[in-house]
């Protein structure tokens, strides 16, 4: 059984993933191991989509086709969107909900359309 990181935790470590292997890698390996299958088994929605949301934007982004063996996830969205806990609490520390909606607009559709906000997956130190 993995363990299972906080949702923050895990898109770092993606995107880590990312920047360390790069891009066609990164799909090659993700499609391979099916772990975004794996992680909709196990009900690690969150998980699913955000690595399923990475290879379709990766994949958009260096003119490769969609797999086809998820087109019953990308049918799927959380239940609510699930925002940066950087501007979860930026958001809260100003009063200020602009925050948020500054992000929404920003948001990769990839992301997005799971309502996963996500803008700066390639901002990683």
């Amino acid at each position: 059984m993995q363990k299972r990181f906080s949702f923050e935790i895990f898109k770092s470590n993606v995107c880590h993933r990312v920047k360390n292997i790069g891009d066609i890698k990164f799909i090659i390996e993700t499609l391979e191991s099916d772990l975004i299958q794996e992680y909709f088994n196990m009900r690690w929605y969150p998980e699913a989509l955000y690595l399923l949301a990475m290879v379709d934007y990766l994949s958009h982004e260096n003119d490769l086709p969609l797999c086809t063996n998820y087109d019953d996830i990308r049918n799927c969205k959380l239940n609510s969107i699930v925002f940066p806990s950087s501007i979860l609490a930026l958001a809260a520390f100003t009063g200020n909900e602009r925050y948020k909606e500054e992000s929404l607009r920003e948001s990769i559709p990839e992301f997005l359309r799971f309502n996963i906000v996500e803008s700066e997956m390639r901002d990683v130190i």
